[in-house]
């Protein structure tokens, strides 16, 4: 059996989500999971498995750019063994809490009291177990609008483990349409909506944003975006097209002054913010259509 190898580097916020982005998407060398946790003073490690040594030059080459000389001297790169990577990739991490969310990983399903609105999560080879701001930051606004509303036609769009698509299954009671580009996140999504018993409320498809069929007509009352700043720049004139006047987005992923960009860009889409949860340097917008035609729509 090859020997499995787990490379770390602890960075600074601003430049873990893009880090981990790459090494998730590279090819060579290809991670079998990437994870990204916070280890609290504004920094974050990125963690990533390999079915053999990587080779710390390919590494260097894909992040260099995002890192300085002494980011880069944290690089770790060390053997371990395969039975271990759910426990690396969770880091032993406990229950995170997001307003009348929980969301744990199997080691501490014990640990954690029954609940209608807890979701079991296990880090693996997609993003989302709320171990990161911005993934708790889109929880903490999505419980705020559901104390206010009951939105009956929900999107989420980047879904990654399924979490923020399960947790407003579950709150709601509805059924939520969610996609993503990765054939492996939908997987994961599916089954992870299937173990916290909304599988029949949560449908997942393989698609770049808005880019299906079952998509394309739907007119959202809630959007869920957990992405990158640059998906959500070039999402925004979709956005406008399916979340109805009245109806919410809820965007995350984004330093603060990504997220001033971002705002301004929704603005001239005919979004209008109603919050801003700013959590360890993460900001997640909660933004409001305007009635009317969307400006460039």
């Amino acid at each position: 059996m090859s020997e499995t190898y787990q490379v770390t580097i602890v960075t600074l916020a601003a430049q873990a989500e893009q880090i981990a982005s790459r090494l998730e998407e590279a090819s060579e060398p290809a991670a079998l999971a990437v994870s990204l946790f916070e280890r609290g003073d504004g920094c974050f490690e990125v963690s990533a498995l390999y079915a053999g040594p990587p080779g710390r030059d390919a590494l260097t080459a894909l992040i260099e750019t995002d890192m300085d000389a002494a980011g880069l001297e944290s690089l770790r790169i060390e053997p371990v063994a395969p039975a271990d990577w759910v426990t690396l990739s969770q880091g032993q991490r406990g229950p995170v809490r997001a307003g009348r969310f929980v969301v744990h990983g199997s080691h501490d399903r014990g640990r954690v009291a029954k609940r209608r609105l807890a979701i079991e999560i296990d880090a693996g080879q997609a993003f989302g177990t709320a171990h990161h701001a911005s993934t708790r930051g889109c929880l903490l606004a999505l419980d705020d609008v559901l104390k206010r509303e009951r939105p009956r036609v929900i999107l989420d769009i980047g879904t990654g483990t399924g979490v923020l698509a399960i947790a407003a299954a579950k709150a709601l009671k509805r059924r939520v349409l969610a996609s993503d580009s990765d054939r492996l996140a939908v997987s994961i999504a599916a089954a992870n909506a299937t173990y916290n018993n909304a599988g029949p409320l949560l449908r997942v498809l393989t698609a770049q944003g808005f880019a299906h069929a079952e998509l394309r007509p739907a007119r959202a009352d809630l959007l869920l975006a957990n992405l990158l700043e640059r998906a959500l720049y070039d999402l925004a004139p979709e956005m406008a097209r399916h979340v109805r006047p009245g109806g919410i987005a809820i965007l995350s992923g984004l330093t603060q002054t990504q997220a001033r960009a971002i705002e301004a860009r929704m603005s001239s889409f005919g979004f209008i913010r109603k919050k801003r949860i700013i959590l360890d340097g993460w900001t997640s917008l909660m933004l409001s259509r305007r009635s009317g035609r969307a400006v460039g729509d």
